[in-house]
């Protein structure tokens, strides 16, 4: 692919919207991902605009064969879509203004966190990463650091009921929680809403480790919006380190465009928690299949809650995920 001319002061924005185009025509190929291009440094142009959003949670995968193997247990079937790229990304994103995402291990990598790492290294500027490691691993804080290093800025933890009640007898779950403390790195938690009281008594021990929930806790994935649950998650407003994405619309709710019925759980989040601690997020790849795409999720935000401030707005779509994952 012929590669495109230097731009001394290139933003983000305008690198993203060229390499979207270039995703939505289909130009899409792995000598794209494999080398590193010289125009992702132009990326870091620090004349950040104000329209400049970040998307806090996105999976990204490759095709099934390549050099990234799926861990045991996986097979191609549980792949779908067959691959999302940085590259497929782009085109999603940058017309949206979006210039910075949040990268998620995903789970069929199992603890090979390598294609995301090699993302975050290929396009500096654009990708923070949140890890999957083992807790169990005498030498977890070890690895956390060494992650942080490469970009790194939190650890997703699986927090069903079953393992949230089992990590306050770990000694790994707790050396994760310390080291987080130090470096700055935060515990993402895949919470289901029965969880969230063995995740209360972890930041009681750990008050100092940031703790983001994930899409809303999962609150109302099952249609309805269970007032009880969401009452105990604005209870945990008091843990001044724990955030919370407002995130995966496609799966909440009435889970159909443009998810105005989000729109009172998320200004009761904001009355606790504050803007500055919540987060947009779109969830892709999932969010952008049909009948969802990604215009309608940011859009949700940025255009239809009348609640939310300008001030809010931005701290939703750019200034909390930049404290917590973009921070230096």
């Amino acid at each position: 692919m012929k590669k495109p001319s230097r731009h001394p002061r290139q933003s983000r924005r305008v690198w993203l919207t060229q390499t979207g185009a270039l995703a939505a025509g289909c130009i899409v190929s792995r000598e794209i991902m494999a080398s590193p291009s010289h125009d992702s440094r132009a990326m870091l142009d620090l004349a950040e605009e104000p329209s400049e959003w970040i998307d806090a949670h996105v999976h990204v995968w490759p095709s099934f064969g390549t050099e990234y193997p799926l861990a045991d247990g996986f097979s191609e079937n549980d792949v779908r879509p067959l691959s999302f790229t940085p590259i497929e990304l782009f085109a999603h994103c940058a017309p949206a203004n979006v210039t910075r995402i949040v990268l998620i291990q995903m789970n069929f990598f199992g603890f090979d966190n390598r294609y995301m790492l090699d993302c975050i290294a290929r396009h500096p500027g654009v990708f923070a990463g949140v890890a999957v490691v083992d807790h169990n691993d005498a030498d977890v804080a070890l690895e956390m650091r060494e992650l942080r290093t490469q970009g790194v800025r939190g650890y997703r933890l699986y927090a069903n009921a079953s393992n949230a009640a089992q990590w306050k007898r770990s000694s790994g779950i707790h050396r994760m929680f310390e080291c987080g403390a130090e470096t700055g790195q935060a515990m993402c938690m895949l919470s289901d809403p029965e969880a969230l009281p063995a995740i209360d008594a972890l930041m009681e021990q750990h008050p100092d480790t940031p703790v983001v929930i994930d899409h809303f806790s999962r609150i109302g994935m099952n249609g309805d919006v269970n007032t009880r649950a969401l009452e105990t998650l604005c209870r945990m407003a008091e843990r001044k380190n724990l955030y919370v994405k407002t995130s995966a619309f496609y799966a909440l709710g009435e889970k159909k465009p443009p998810y105005d019925d989000l729109a009172p759980m998320i200004q009761k989040l904001r009355n606790a928690f504050g803007a500055e601690r919540l987060m947009w997020a779109s969830d892709c790849p999932y969010q952008v299949q049909a009948p969802h795409h990604y215009a309608a999720s940011i859009a949700l935000i940025r255009d239809r809650l009348d609640f939310l401030s300008e001030s809010e707005r931005t701290e939703l779509l750019r200034g909390t995920a930049e404290r917590v994952f973009f921070s230096p």
